[in-house]
Formats: C-alpha cells, sequence, structure tokens
C-alpha cells in the first residue's frame, strides 16, 4: 500500500495471485447452500454470507452450530442477547453443556452435515490423530484416536482421585507433545481449565502466568531439546515449584519423561514421575465421566504477550473456542477428516489450538518440536512432503530466511498434497506475497495471510475460498465478526467509522462468541469499568471492541491490511502510518545486506512532536555505514513518501523477540522515550533491550548536527 505527500493511503488493487480452480466445491460454499436452503436465501458470494452473518446473527450462529454437529446436551431458546454491546459480554446457546474432550475424541454418528457424506467425521480407534515429530525429523511417534481415548481416560481418573474437579486449574509447562495434549484433554474431560507455557519461557514468565490462576497440578517436562541440544530442566523444575507454593490450590507436580530416561526427579519438592503418577490408576476402574460445561464456562486460559509488564490471563469459554474453531477451520480453511496440518508453534502461543484443533474433525496433526531451522531451513517442508500435510502454518520470519537463501519449497519436495499455508505473527510483506507465488511454493497452494490473535482465539483477518488472494494484506473478514476501522486521532470516546481506504484503528462492533468470558482475577462482572479487560479492549471507544491494530480496508477487495500495532503507530508531524510499511522497503530493497529491522517512535516529555527511528541488524559481512542510511532514507521516500522517512537511522547489535521470534516494538519505543522498563519473561533475549537505553538521549549521539 503506497502513500500520499501527507500520509494517506493510496489504495491500489494489487496483482491477483491465487483463486479457487472449483468455489462449488468448497464447505463454505455448500454451508452458504444449505443456509440459502433452510432460510430462503440467494446468497452468491463470500460478502453475501458475511453481510447474512452481521445481519441475521441469530440464524447465522444457529446454522453454525447445527452444522458443527457438536455432541453436547441441553436445550437454548435463545441464542444472544442481540441488543446487548461486545462490551456486555454477552452470553450464548445458554442452556447448552458440552465438553471439548468428548468432542476432540468422538464424534456424533450420522452423516457430515456440511458435505452431506455419511461417515466422513468417524474417528476410528486405528486412524492416527498425531504424529509427534522431534527436531530434525530424527524421531517420530504416531498415537491413533483409540490411543489417545484410552490414555486421555486413564489420566483422567488418576487427575479426578487427586482432586481434580471442574474449574480446577491445571497447568503444563511443555513440549508440543503427545503428552501435553492428553493433559489438555484429561483437565477437559473433568472441566478444567487447561493453561499451558513453553519450556524456554523463563522462571519469571512462567509463574507470571501460573501463580495469577492458582493450579491445581502442574505438568512439566523433565527436559527439551533445541538447537540441537538438550536442556536439563529439573533445576527450573524445582524453581516453578517452588514459586507456586503459595498458591492455595496448589497440590503437587508431575515431570514428564521427555526422552527415553526419565531424569531423577527426587530432590524436587511436591514432584513426582508421570509413571508414577499414572500408576495410582486402578485397572478395573471404568473412565470418569464427561463433566459438560455450559456453552459460556472457561476451558483454556491464554495470556497476553506481557511484554512491558505482568501477563493478562485471558480466559475462553469451551463453546467459543468450539463454534469458532469450527466456522474458521471448516468454512474458511475446509479443513476435515482427511486434513493433515503441520502447524509450527509452542504450546505458549495461541496458534497451538489452531495445531491441535483439527481432532475436532477426525483429522490429524504433526505436532513438531524444535528449530525450525535445524538441520537445516529446509525441515518443515520434507517434513509436510513426508506426511502428506494438507496445510503448513508458519510465520513471515520463517518464508524471508527462506527468500534470503533463495530457498523453493515446491523444488525442495513433493507439495502436491499441501492445499493451504497460513501466516501469521507479524505483518507479511508485500515482497513475501509475490515470492510465494513466484519462487516458493506451488500455484495451487492457498497463501493465507491471518491476523487475530490470543485476545479472540480466532482471527479478525482470514482467507476464504470464494475470493481471490491478492498482493498484501488478508483477504477478508472471518465470518460473523464486524471489523470496522476507527477514526485513530479521535481521543477515547464514541468513536467514528472512517471510510475503507483510510487508515485507522481496528474494532470489533458487534458481539461474537468467542470474546474472552472474562480476566482471571479481574474485577466483576466482566468488563466492568475500571478492571484490567475494561482498560484493554473498551475504554478507547465506546461500545465497540478496539483491539489495537492499526489496520486499512481495500475499498475494492474487501482486504484487511494490518500496519502494525495502534499503540505503536508512528505519528511524526501529525502523519500516522505503520512500522509494517518501512519493514517492507527494507525487506523488498535491502534483504541482501540487512538482516532484520526495528522501527520505533521516540517522544519523550519534552518533545513537540515525534521522531521515528530504525535500527538495522546488519547481515554478516555487510557494514553500516552512512551510504546505507541515504539509500534507505531515498528509497522509504520514493516508495512510501518523505514524511514517511525515519529522522534517526542506527545499526543495532541486537533485536529483541519474544520465544516465538516475534519482534517486539513496544518496549524499545517507550525506553527511547525516557521510560525505564522491567523486560518480561516472554522475551527471548531481555539483555537486548539494554543497548537502547542510549537513544534515550540521541542529541548526545549524534551531536549538534545528525551524522547518520
Amino acid at each position: 500500500m503506497a502513500a500520499a505527500e501527507d500520509g494517506t493511503a493510496v489504495v491500489q488493487t494489487g496483482r491477483k495471485l491465487w483463486e479457487h480452480p472449483d468455489p462449488g466445491n468448497t464447505d463454505m460454499w455448500r454451508f452458504m447452500q444449505e443456509v440459502n436452503t433452510k432460510r430462503g436465501l440467494k446468497l452468491k458470494t463470500f460478502w453475501d454470507l458475511q453481510n447474512y452473518s452481521l445481519t441475521q446473527r441469530s440464524n447465522f450462529w444457529t446454522d453454525i452450530f447445527d452444522a458443527a454437529a457438536f455432541i453436547y446436551s441441553g436445550t437454548y431458546t435463545t441464542v444472544v442477547d442481540e441488543r446487548a454491546t461486545v462490551n456486555q459480554i454477552p452470553r450464548w446457546f445458554e442452556g447448552v453443556k458440552l465438553n471439548f474432550a468428548e468432542n476432540m475424541l468422538f464424534s456424533r454418528s450420522g452423516s457430515d452435515p456440511v458435505t452431506n457424506r455419511r461417515g466422513t467425521i468417524d474417528k476410528e480407534d486405528d486412524k492416527i490423530a498425531m504424529t509427534e515429530v522431534r527436531e530434525g525429523g530424527s524421531e517420530v511417534r504416531n498415537v491413533t484416536y483409540g490411543e489417545l481415548r484410552q490414555r486421555a481416560a486413564l489420566l483422567a481418573g488418576v487427575m479426578k482421585a487427586r482432586g481434580v474437579v471442574k474449574g480446577d486449574r491445571v497447568v503444563v509447562v511443555g513440549a508440543n507433545s503427545v503428552e501435553t495434549l492428553l493433559v489438555w484433554l484429561a483437565t477437559a474431560w473433568l472441566g478444567g481449565i487447561f493453561s499451558s507455557s513453553s519450556t524456554d519461557m523463563g522462571v519469571k514468565g512462567i509463574l507470571q502466568r501460573a501463580v495469577q490462576v492458582n493450579p491445581k497440578l502442574l505438568f512439566m517436562d523433565d527436559a527439551a531439546l533445541y538447537n540441537g541440544k538438550v536442556v536439563d530442566l529439573r533445576d527450573k523444575m524445582t524453581e516453578v515449584v517452588d514459586g507456586l507454593e503459595g498458591c492455595t490450590n496448589f497440590a503437587g507436580a508431575v515431570a514428564i519423561r521427555r526422552f527415553e530416561q526419565a531424569r531423577d526427579i527426587s530432590q524436587v519438592p511436591k514432584t513426582e514421575t508421570w509413571d508414577s503418577f499414572l500408576a495410582r490408576s486402578k485397572p478395573s476402574s471404568p473412565p470418569p465421566d464427561f463433566v459438560r460445561i455450559g456453552f459460556h464456562e472457561p476451558l483454556l486460559i491464554c495470556y497476553s504477550s506481557g511484554t512491558t509488564g505482568i501477563p493478562k490471563a485471558i480466559v475462553h469459554s469451551g463453546g467459543g473456542l468450539m463454534i469458532n474453531y469450527f466456522k474458521e477451520g471448516r468454512l474458511h480453511e475446509g479443513l476435515g477428516p482427511d486434513s493433515v496440518t503441520l502447524q509450527y508453534t509452542t504450546t505458549g502461543w495461541i496458534m497451538y489450538l489452531a495445531n491441535v484443533a483439527v481432532l475436532l474433525y477426525g483429522g490429524r496433526t504433526i505436532a513438531y518440536d524444535g528449530s525450525p531451522f535445524l538441520p537445516d531451513a529446509g525441515i518443515l517442508i520434507r517434513l509436510a512432503a513426508q506426511h502428506k500435510a494438507t496445510k503448513l502454518g508458519i510465520s513471515p520470519r520463517w518464508m524471508l530466511e527462506l527468500a534470503k537463501n533463495k530457498l523453493s519449497p515446491r523444488e525442495m519436495a513433493d507439495l502436491s498434497s499441501l492445499r493451504i499455508v497460513t501466516s501469521t505473527g507479524m505483518v507479511l510483506s508485500d515482497q513475501l506475497f509475490e515470492w510465494f507465488y513466484d519462487n516458493g511454493f506451488p500455484a495451487h497452494v492457498h497463501l493465507a495471510n491471518i491476523s487475530g490473535g490470543t485476545d479472540i482465539a480466532g482471527c479478525f483477518g482470514l482467507m476464504n475460498p470464494l475470493t481471490p488472494v491478492y498482493v498484501g494484506g488478508t483477504q477478508g473478514p472471518s465470518l460473523g465478526l464486524h471489523v470496522a476501522i476507527y477514526d485513530s486521532l479521535l481521543p477515547d470516546g464514541p468513536g467514528k467509522e472512517v471510510p475503507h481506504g483510510t487508515p485507522g484503528e481496528l474494532v470489533a462492533a458487534m458481539p461474537f462468541p468467542n470474546v474472552p468470558c472474562f480476566f482471571w482475577g479481574d474485577k466483576e462482572p466482566a468488563a466492568t469499568p475500571g478492571s484490567k479487560y475494561h482498560a484493554a479492549y473498551f475504554a478507547r471507544f465506546d461500545g465497540v471492541w478496539a483491539h489495537g491494530d492499526f489496520c486499512c480496508i481495500h475499498p475494492t477487495t474487501g482486504n484487511v491490511y494490518f500496519l502494525g500495532r495502534a499503540d505503536g503507530v508512528l505519528n511524526p508531524s501529525g502523519v500516522r502510518f505503520g512500522s509494517a510499511e518501512i519493514y517492507g522497503v527494507i525487506e523488498r530493497r535491502f534483504a541482501d545486506r540487512v538482516q532484520e529491522s526495528l522501527c520505533v517512535g521516540q517522544r519523550r516529555p519534552q518533545d513537540q512532536d515525534e521522531s521515528v527511528m530504525l535500527f538495522l541488524l546488519m547481515k554478516p559481512g555487510h557494514k553500516f555505514d552512512r551510504r546505507l542510511v541515504n539509500e534507505i532514507k531515498a528509497a522509504i521516500g520514493s516508495d512510501l513518501s518523505k514524511r514517511h522517512v525515519p529522522r534517526y537511522i542506527f545499526e543495532t547489535p541486537e533485536i529483541p523477540t519474544t520465544i516465538n521470534l516475534k519482534k517486539v516494538e513496544l518496549p524499545v519505543k517507550q525506553i527511547v522515550s525516557g521510560q525505564s522498563i522491567k523486560a518480561s519473561g516472554t522475551l527471548a533475549n531481555p539483555q537486548s533491550l539494554d543497548y537502547y537505553y542510549q537513544f534515550a538521549k540521541v542529541e548526545e549521539l549524534v551531536g549538534p548536527k545528525e551524522k547518520l
């Protein structure tokens, strides 16, 4: 997306890259025809269906609920109070009770309501449900639906005997493994609430999360593998258990054997091994009954990034997660019993849900644990080909590494089974859209640029099979979500929607089922003024969910462009733009010399205006000098506008990232603006922040006249 001299958007329709060869043979199309028959409508396009989902909300979500064919009990008379605003957190499908584990492990008998093909959602005992792959692909183990059912039932029985009841929190610090999934299934089986963190998170980060929710049990891997190194986690386990001592509900910890030989955990307090924990089971005991919870009741606790403070404990309902994932996975992505998904993720990221939830449809998930670049950058491509993955989930960072190294996935392996590649985690640049089809993947693959996040356990911007893929942005909104763009220059208050083509702040103007039910430990009722929940989403504009993204909707295609975080929006001399626009220029023009970049705004208490700072991490063997600075400034001025050109450009030895490899802007923005911050446990390299404090006194670095 280009910009005029005054910084406003100049919206052009990008190059068309892909469109479905047979839209009438997609699950979204079939669902739309079912709606037409049922409701006497004549919906023909994606936008017709989206309009129906917003103007007839109760009918639409009833249609989704019926199509999902969940196993449930109870009845409902009202889908949702349509008079309620999103900040009132209205309840959906009140009277319905269901169980996440029951629906993951079993399916209703009869025909598939979307494809109308009998038996397609059966989860036979011998069908593989999960394939776990260790770093480098050297170790593989498969687990079938029958084994998952048996092992989850056994674990649920032991956990019940240990005192786990409905509403208890169970925390896992573990790899993307069979055991982590078993703990979630067993917790959900009993009506408990699941929460997970990755093993590479620091003790501080783990405890910031776990202590908040006062868990009943902690499950933690005894070792981890990353970048070819095996890490003993027993010292970390000891510190975490010690840190949970003050939790009144905490009953003890279980050490999960990560490798063939279990570690001796006799010196870790209040902890027993996985095998000894399971040995408590009585062989003749029948499995416990599934505890079905209300549609609106808690199932999962996720956490905000916490890059500048204590992470918020975001509580998601079982019904909200399940119905939204059916809508996204089945209708938008076309997932089903024949799907094989490989999502690169840690267990501390919301994409872990996307990794395992394919089991709701009887599909198969590939759980990869380790570095995506070991033994080389082609490991995920080879795994996708080997296991005939139909969906691959990765990030722009991963694609950029392949593009920089001139690697072409379609030349590396047979990807004929692959149908979708999803990309999320940061903004996908225009040049990576082009690379994907020109040099990267087969032409038949649907590139699905998606954006949403932990806050809603879902997407605002999403792919669909009924419209083309153009360069830039996400294909459009997620069905049932009223995505709008509000004027970002207005102060907190009523808010005002801007025309398509004008950048602003993304909001959700109507309620949707996967709104979090509450924040753990927050003021009640949920989202009441003065609560953390209200401050996070509802304090900015009245009656709508403000997500904090700086976005623009294309006036012709309806694509939603994510330009950066609203709290990191750059605003020199009143010209507002997103850091992603700067990154796009760097990646397009200077990828041969610049490895990574970070762009933030500086506004200290004494500053009358904001200054834009661009930090460059150089590739080995390439020099940072005035000539490069001048080239970059000229390129930004040419591609965007002169008013987008950063005032300062500096070299940096390291760019701060989260453990999920997202580069982090806000702490750097605060530091260069004169604040002192306490680094969060979510940062992979918290020491990298120290370098940026010197730039709070930038005048002392550049002297009377700017040198660089």
